[in-house]
């Protein structure tokens, strides 16, 4: 049986020659203290070191008594309870938590992380300076994300706002924010549900019936659905063009221009992938790797064996293990990659560019030019289908399948640029 009690000790007498009055908890033959808010000088004290100022006493009798209460009230759980668990429970379950430290405490862990935890950490990062900028405070209790504030705060991020941020020498710098989009709100909302979802993983604990968090304002205000978006392809004319422009060598207008290419001959590969590549992960003509976006998610491990065809065999030579020593992280590659379409945006004409747009036309060609099945389309792009998971558990991938994707959409480039040439010879 755990017990509580007020304990003095005279080694914790303070330089002010006061005391502080602890309360000891005692559990499975063990001692753990929680500090109080109290403090007695000696005359409050007889001589073996008991309370006998009767205010005190009675302060500190109330709180043993709500201590006693909460153990009695574990019933059977209190045996799976430590000393060290059972005193941070009694200390903290009336406690309210601040979300702003818990999102500061949490961004920091998944920065430890690798490339997608940092990535996550950044994404995360943007909601708790948002909260803070809504909140105008720095400090936010977890009880005020509730779901008439999630409305009110929606409306705040559509709206046109003065943020002031901090650069790396801690000057402040004040910028306009545009209101987000619907996908933009979309993905905010979501991230913060996944904040809100982690302090409560945190907090709670549904086998010993603890729950320091007991609202869920999610419950009610719904997340939903991503909006559609606009499609995000080029024409096969235009990837030509970004193909055939000249850059000046070792500019990021190079860099993106060749990751684009490269991009779209590898099925659509993701900039954290092509940073990640190693010598290790070429085998027999091909690439096979995991796809960091779903890696953790899927029971594949998001793995995927792509062939190594003849036009990216120079790009990926140039790049393959060279990127993470250009760039100290993924994140440094995709601000470069950025700057580079900006460059080759002007430089091409081509309006629409990122990387991710190679993804998007590698698909739509396979779909719509050269009439594969979706299906064969998303196991080429790596997707899992959610509708046939449980197909999926006694069909073994074919990477034929992905093989002949990539064929026929490379075949349809060249097909493009026949054409193009014979009516340029022609006229």
């Amino acid at each position: 049986m755990a017990t509580v009690s007020a304990k003095v000790y005279a080694h914790h007498k303070k330089a002010d020659d006061t005391y502080n009055v602890k309360i000891c908890v005692y559990h499975k033959g063990e001692r753990k203290f929680i500090d109080t808010a109290h403090y007695v000088v000696k005359k409050q004290l007889t001589k073996d070191l008991k309370i006998k100022d009767p205010f005190i006493l009675e302060k500190v009798n109330d709180e043993l008594k709500e201590h006693r209460n909460a153990i009695s009230d574990l019933d059977d759980r209190l045996d799976y309870f430590t000393a060290e668990s059972l005193r941070d429970y009694l200390r903290d379950k009336d406690e309210d938590v601040d979300f702003i430290k818990f999102c500061d405490k949490h961004i920091e862990r998944l920065k430890k992380g690798g490339e997608k935890e940092k990535g996550t950490a950044k994404n995360q990062n943007v909601i708790r300076n948002s909260l803070v900028d809504y909140f105008k405070r720095p400090s936010v209790s977890i009880k005020e994300i509730n779901s008439n504030m999630l409305l009110a705060y929606e409306r705040f991020l559509r709206s046109e706002r003065i943020m002031t941020r901090y650069n790396q020498d801690g000057k402040p710098v004040v910028s306009t924010k545009k209101g987000l989009s619907d996908s933009g709100l979309h993905n905010h909302m979501r991230d913060l549900r996944t904040l809100f979802n982690a302090a409560r993983d945190l907090y709670n604990n549904e086998d010993l019936g603890i729950y320091r968090i007991k609202h869920y304002p999610f419950k009610k205000y719904k997340v939903g659905s991503p909006p559609l978006t606009k499609k995000r392809n080029n024409t096969l004319e235009q990837v030509l063009t970004i193909r055939d422009r000249v850059t000046t060598p070792g500019s990021r207008a190079e860099l993106a221009k060749e990751l684009y290419m490269l991009s779209f001959y590898l099925c659509g590969i993701n900039a954290v992938d092509l940073y990640q590549l190693t010598e290790r992960d070429i085998r027999n003509g091909r690439i096979d790797y995991n796809r960091s976006k779903t890696e953790g998610k899927r029971k594949d491990n998001a793995f995927i064996s792509i062939k190594i065809v003849d036009e990216a065999k120079p790009l990926l030579e140039k790049y393959l293990g060279k990127l993470s020593l250009r760039y100290s992280s993924s994140s440094c590659l995709n601000w470069a990659l950025c700057k580079g379409m900006e460059q080759l945006r002007k430089l091409t004409g081509v309006p629409d560019l990122t990387l991710y747009w190679a993804r998007h036309t590698f698909a739509n060609t396979a779909r719509n030019d050269c009439r594969m099945s979706k299906d064969d389309v998303a196991l080429a792009l790596n997707h899992v289908d959610e509708g046939n998971r449980t197909t999926d558990i006694y069909i073994a991938k074919d990477w034929k399948i992905v093989d002949d994707v990539q064929r026929k959409v490379i075949a349809q480039l060249r097909k493009v640029e026949d054409r193009i040439l014979k009516k340029k010879y022609a006229g």
